[in-house]
This record gives structure tokens, C-alpha cells and sequence, in this order.
């Protein structure tokens, strides 16, 4: 997969040569292939802009926490890599605190902080890196970021259509004619500052 990542980072800096040259960390979305295909659409789509990962994790795994200008690239479910975001902020809350303006930047569901924290509740119970699982007052890292370059489709065009046919018949004359100006125009009214 490297070689895969190695030229893909290479054509985007081809195209944006303003990108930094070392190759940026490669992630997905989520815990499972579905998520990672969901929340990556949704990022194509421009409906997701921020999205939450647990501080204990971090401690857990020894990586390091997102940083504000912080380049990554998506990846989809196989690995294949999708997108490039750069974060724009990072702020740690404890979970019961992260705010609405949050949650509707997930994009996630009806977007509402009540879907956020009972969706991410769950996914922190079933795959935490950290013993510690879940508490409504772990620290959360939410992220923020911006779409800097999205895939193109996998799909092929569609085939150019034809054009259409010439008409074989010319179109029907008009049948009936403007009807008359029933009212005369009024008459102009002079200019009193008029100089004859």
C-alpha cells in the first residue's frame, strides 16, 4: 500500500506543490469498513467537517494528538486513499461538554448533539484502545478540518449522449395575431423648466 500512497501524495503535489513533500499520516474513519466508506462519503459530499476521537485513545496507542495545520490523507475501506483534509482546530472537552456546533459538523445522522453522543457513546464502549472504555467526562479530542483535495469518482463517465434529431417538420405558424391596443397613449407631458 505504501507504493499506492507514495504516488498518490505525488500527484497531489503535482497538482498543489504547495503540500508539504513528506508523505502525511494515511487513516479511515470509524472501526469497520462500513464506517470508513460512510463518514469518508460524507466528507466528499462536504457534509462532514470535524469529527471526534477519544484523548484516553491516544495515551493508549502513544500517537500523537491532531494539530491545528496537521495534513492527512483519507483513506476508503480498503485502504485505498481518497482524500487530503488539513486540520484548522483542536480542542479536548470532557464528552458530556462537547457542544451541538460539534456534533453538526460531524455530519452524522440528523446531526444533533443527541444522535452524536449516543452514537459516539457506543462506539467508545465497543472499541476503546483504553481500559478505561467510556465516562460521560473522558476527555475528547474534537477536530475540525477542510477538504483539501477530494478523489474523483471511481465510476467511468457516462457515454456522451446524441444529439438529438433534426425536426422534420417546421414548427406550426402562429394562429393568432397580438390584439390592439385598445387605449390610446396619453400625450406627453410638457417640461415646465423647459426653455422654449
Amino acid at each position: 500500500m505504501t507504493s499506492t500512497l507514495d504516488d498518490f501524495w505525488r500527484d497531489r503535489r503535482d497538482e498543489r506543490p504547495e503540500l508539504p513533500t513528506a508523505l502525511p499520516e494515511a487513516w479511515s474513519f470509524g472501526a469497520t469498513p462500513a464506517q470508513a466508506d460512510d463518514l469518508l462519503d460524507l466528507v466528499l459530499r462536504g457534509v462532514k467537517d470535524g469529527t471526534a476521537s477519544s484523548f484516553w485513545g491516544y495515551e493508549a496507542s502513544g500517537d500523537r494528538v491532531p494539530e491545528v495545520g496537521d495534513i492527512g490523507i483519507v483513506t476508503d475501506s480498503t485502504g485505498a486513499p481518497r482524500a487530503v483534509v488539513e486540520t484548522t482546530s483542536v480542542r479536548i472537552v470532557p464528552f458530556d461538554e462537547v457542544d451541538a456546533d460539534h456534533a453538526r459538523a460531524e455530519g452524522e445522522g440528523d446531526r444533533t448533539l443527541a444522535h452524536w453522543r449516543r452514537v459516539h457513546e457506543a462506539y467508545w464502549r465497543a472499541h476503546s484502545e483504553d481500559p478505561r472504555g467510556f465516562d460521560p467526562r473522558m476527555p475528547v479530542v474534537c477536530e475540525r478540518f477542510r477538504l483539501v483535495w477530494p478523489a474523483p469518482a471511481t465510476t467511468p463517465p457516462a457515454p456522451a449522449t446524441t444529439p438529438p434529431a433534426p425536426a422534420t417538420t417546421a414548427p406550426a405558424p402562429a394562429t393568432t395575431a397580438p390584439a390592439p391596443a385598445t387605449t390610446p397613449p396619453a400625450p406627453p407631458t410638457p417640461d415646465p423648466t423647459a426653455v422654449a
